[in-house]
């Protein structure tokens, strides 16, 4: 692709100020690639200078010029005697979407790209949607937290949504390994970062909005409008799935051309009959407009009925048959990290790993937990360092009041204290929130050994909740990222507890 044909998709947006530096027979130019980073540029790439809040990138712009940058897009002018071709824009993320998306030649106009966002249940749903595309005959893509699924090929995430060089090149990737859809999760950071910009998707879904990142956004509102952007993105004929139990559904139905609706507790499009709910699964009905059909899934608890209506609504907005709809949810065995059940049929406890990171989520955690066991509930959670701290003491409260038994321990500290972020989180717990006054409360800052002992603490027919990293397969410790799987430690946990009682 030619520097005069990205640049020609910058002017059409009307993207191009005054200051650049264009060079004599520039526009015939060959281009290989589009870099963000000055330390990933190769010959023949288009280095995008990003303003961040503390460094403007065109301050690498002389490395990547060094790696061999054909072209520098900036906010910042070209400097006296620039050698390149120098394009001054307005907006520098939105100038890189609209060169990936035009160097990766427009990937998702290609493929049906259903967008999720929301706090909650994303991860899920966007199983469970490629699920039934899967089951539709149409190879699905997966975009998220717990991996990228490109073809047959799993690729370790490094963001839930890339930035958009990474995110087009992907869906490009998806294309020629003969994907026809994607299901992917859209954060808050990417939207308010344009990463998504320029994408066409087919339908976007909205789960609920709780409280989450307000180290990134000033404010629950500022939040909020980070996820509206999904629907003011979203072309007129796209279905918009909203989620009307969520106080923020109605106003996003104002704003969708084509809203689809889902809810449990109000009246809406796509609604439950009565819901059959066990450690072995989820059973029940769902009505729709176009009539009934019958939910049978492995997945556990009242949050993973939403997420199967957003799913259901999707694919009936999308018109695939009510069979297919079936076959595709009652296919997806689990979710890694997401109420995965660490313990077996040998184990008299029942252990579950599960991702919940917010006092909300925690709270459906807790909440779909207690009908499912006959004894007590044992928690084991932490936070994370360098992210919301407000959030700390809110989870205490919710652990404390649902817990039988809490044990609060590390997350990934980052560069923060372990200590001190439980102490934040014990400051939610006072008598006032405490489930009793019997209830034990444990504090271990290594986080192996607060999953060893609670196992060790449990009783027979308790249900012991490790919550917080999920599918994470390690542990940020400062400056290093150390492997640690919930999991294979709590599995090493009820080993132990077998051997210890004689049982193989």
């Amino acid at each position: 692709m030619t520097w005069a044909e990205l640049h020609g998709a910058l002017r059409e947006r009307g993207q191009i100020r005054a200051g650049g530096a264009p060079r004599v027979n520039a526009a015939s130019r060959e281009v290989h690639g589009v870099a963000y980073d000055s330390r990933r540029v190769s010959p023949g790439s288009v280095f995008v200078a990003l303003k961040g809040q503390h460094v403007d990138g065109a301050a690498f712009a002389r490395e990547a010029l060094a790696r061999g940058a054909a072209a520098i897009v900036s906010e910042a002018p070209a400097p006296p005697g620039a050698e390149v071709p120098w394009t001054v824009v307005h907006d520098s993320r939105l100038a890189l979407a609209i060169l990936a998306v035009t160097f990766y030649r427009h990937p998702s106009a290609e493929l049906k790209v259903i967008g999720i966002t929301g706090t909650n249940g994303k991860t899920t749903t966007a199983y469970l949607v490629a699920s039934i595309f899967d089951a539709a005959g149409v190879r699905c893509g997966l975009l998220g937290t717990v991996g990228y699924r490109v073809g047959d090929e799993v690729r370790e995430a490094t963001r839930t949504t890339p930035e958009a060089p990474d995110l087009q090149c992907l869906l490009r990737d998806m294309v020629d390994r003969g994907c026809g859809a994607c299901a992917m999760e859209v954060s808050s950071h990417a939207l308010s970062l344009r990463r998504a910009d320029g994408i066409v998707f087919a339908a976007g879904v909205f789960t609920n909005l709780t409280r989450d990142h307000l180290d990134f956004h000033d404010d629950m509102e500022a939040y909020f409008q980070a996820k509206r952007r999904l629907f003011e993105i979203l072309p007129g004929d796209s279905p918009s799935l909203i989620n009307l139990d969520d106080p923020r559904g109605a106003s996003l139905c104002e704003l969708a051309a084509r809203p689809v609706t889902y809810a449990i507790s109000r009246p809406a499009d796509i609604m439950p009959g009565p819901l059959s709910i066990s450690l072995g699964g989820l059973s029940f009905d769902v009505r729709t407009r176009r009539g009934s059909l019958r939910v049978r899934s492995s997945l556990v608890g009242r949050p993973n009925v939403y997420n199967i209506l957003a799913a259901v609504a999707t694919a009936v907005a999308l018109d695939v048959p009510f069979e297919v709809i079936e076959n595709g949810i009652a296919a997806l065995e689990g979710v890694p990290g997401r109420f995965q059940l660490a313990s077996g049929g040998t184990d008299d406890v029942t252990v579950v790993v599960d991702y919940a990171h917010t006092d909300d989520a925690l709270r459906n955690l807790l909440e779909t937990a207690r009908p499912l066991t006959r004894g007590r509930v044992i928690t084991v959670f932490g936070c994370g360092g360098d992210r919301d701290r407000t959030k700390r003491p809110l989870m205490g409260v919710v652990a404390g009041r649902l817990s039988d038994v809490l044990l609060i321990t590390s997350d990934n500290p980052r560069h923060e204290d372990p200590r001190r972020i439980i102490e934040e989180i014990r400051l939610g717990i006072t008598p006032d929130t405490r489930r009793d006054s019997e209830q034990q409360i444990l504090t271990y800052v290594d986080r192996r050994d607060a999953i060893l002992k609670a196992v060790e603490l449990a009783r027979a027919g308790d249900l012991v909740l490790i919550a917080g990293k999920g599918h994470e397969k390690y542990q940020a410790i400062g400056t290093s990222v150390l492997p640690f799987d919930d999991v294979a430690v709590a599995r090493e946990a009820l080993s132990r507890r077998r051997s210890n009682s004689g049982v193989v």
